[in-house]
């Protein structure tokens, strides 16, 4: 019987290492044919940071990462594929969740954010701790509380599904599964999600009107908000102290964790305010509900501390009716096109 796993093991052991040597070599120069694909960037965009130079965009690529994306068996007990946390519904966050589930149900440390526009973003996650699409797709995968699961076995399980192997001898070349091959897939897929359709992209166009509610957030969001959330991306990429207190079960202090610098203390990267309305629950660790919640904080609840973000330093000051057409400006920001993109839904 130890005769028998020993062998097995072995083979096991052989498999992959065949799968990571037949990959490695020469795994960019394979010329096979290929649908090329052009990223989008829409009118008024700034360029993106990441433009794919080093993973070049091909449909067969993409769509590998599409099936890889919603396949729970990236998780050690296939219960959580990336689509778990990640849902279409709420434009690939979590919806209506503090914070994800991951194996064995245990919680994660923070809420999801949604995945678009990522092209545009010099750094990933709460804290920026990631740098590309690339590696950014590895941590879920390894981290125990949320798909908990190995490369190795993974490749195992994937180069034994015919279908895995076509795909990625369409997308690649070579129908061996491996690490390299499995990051750039779901690069590809979470790379190219972008919102760009909202009311607010056709007001800009002059092919919409705002309500006088609307019109009115509008001016609000600018005068009070547009310094951290700037036109067209919503977001300035910087990471702030916004006043929250600290969760003293959690313990995140954010940016800090990465830089060990005081400095960075409870700062967080801003979010992008597009499809807030379909992204709660809301900050770092989903604390908020409602956008109510959230203006409320602003308005009233700012903890000072020694990293608290300049501009918050006397809150914002917004009246009921300000707050309701704020929220009705923010809804104008809601892009649907994600939601109903059969290109972005789970194979058939």
């Amino acid at each position: 019987m130890k005769r028998k796993w020993l062998t097995i093991l072995i083979l096991f052991a052989f498999a992959i290492a065949v799968s990571y040597l037949v990959g490695s070599c020469n795994k960019h120069d394979i010329v096979h044919p290929t649908t090329s694909l052009q990223q989008e960037v829409p009118a008024g965009f700034p360029d993106p940071k990441y433009k794919f130079q080093d993973n070049p965009l091909t449909e067969e690529a993409f769509q590998l990462g599409r099936k890889l994306f919603y396949d729970g068996r990236l998780s050690r007990d296939s219960n959580f594929p990336c689509a778990s946390c990640h849902q279409q519904i709420a434009i690939f966050g979590t919806y209506e969740h503090d914070r994800s589930h991951g194996y064995n149900f245990s919680h994660t440390l923070r809420n999801a954010p949604p995945l678009f526009n990522l092209a545009w973003q010099q750094e990933l996650h709460w804290d920026g701790r990631f740098t590309s699409l690339y590696t950014e797709a590895t941590q879920p995968i390894l981290t125990h509380n949320e798909m908990a699961e190995n490369f190795f076995t993974i490749i195992f399980r994937l180069g034994s599904d015919t279908q895995y192997r076509r795909m990625f001898s369409a997308a690649f070349g070579n129908p061996v599964p491996t690490e390299d091959k499995i990051l750039r897939g779901v690069a590809q897929f979470t790379g190219t999600i972008v919102s760009s359709h909202s009311k607010y992209d056709l007001y800009k166009k002059g092919q919409a009107t705002y309500t006088t509610s609307e019109q009115n957030g509008y001016q609000i969001y600018q005068s009070k908000c547009a310094t951290c959330h700037p036109e067209p991306m919503f977001t300035d990429y910087t990471y702030r102290n916004n006043g929250l207190p600290v969760d003293t079960e959690l313990n995140d202090y954010g940016r800090m964790r990465v830089t060990r610098r005081s400095e960075d203390s409870l700062k967080f990267k801003v979010p992008s305010l597009r499809n807030v309305n379909l992204t709660a629950n809301y900050m770092h660790d989903g604390r908020f509900n409602t956008l109510l919640q959230v203006l409320n904080h602003y308005t009233n609840g700012i903890q000072n501390s020694a990293t608290l973000d300049p501009l918050l330093v006397n809150k914002i000051s917004l009246t009921v009716t300000e707050k309701t057409d704020l929220i009705s400006f923010l809804k104008t920001l809601i892009d649907s096109t994600i939601l109903h993109n059969s290109r972005f839904s789970k194979p058939q």
